[in-house]
C-alpha cells in the first residue's frame, strides 16, 4: 500500500471528487483531506492510499494536473519527522 500526498487541492474538493479522480488508476483504499483544526475550513491538502502499482500510475498522470483552476501537486507521501518540539531549552 502508498500513501499519496495530494497538494494544492481547490478548497471546493470533496472527498468524493478525489477518490473519483484516483479511481481512474486503480482501486483507492482511503481519502482523507486535512482541515484547520482551529477554523474546520479545508487546507487545501490530503492523502490518498492506493496499491504501488496504481499509486506510481496516478502520481506520473495526476502531478500537474488542474483540478478547480489548481494544478496539483501529487507525489509519494513522506513521513512525518518525528522529533523534539515543544522542549525547554535554555
Amino acid at each position: 500500500m502508498s500513501k499519496i500526498y495530494v497538494g494544492n487541492l481547490p478548497f471546493s474538493a470533496t472527498e468524493d471528487a478525489v477518490r473519483t479522480l484516483f479511481a481512474e488508476f486503480g482501486t483507492v483504499e482511503s481519502v482523507s483531506l486535512i482541515n484547520d483544526r482551529e477554523t474546520g475550513r479545508p487546507r487545501g491538502f490530503g492523502f490518498v492510499e492506493m496499491s504501488k502499482g496504481d499509486a506510481a500510475r496516478a502520481i506520473q498522470s495526476l502531478n500537474g494536473k488542474d483540478m478547480g483552476g489548481r494544478p496539483l501537486k501529487v507525489n509519494e507521501a513522506q513521513d512525518k519527522p518525528r522529533g523534539g518540539g515543544g522542549g525547554f531549552r535554555r
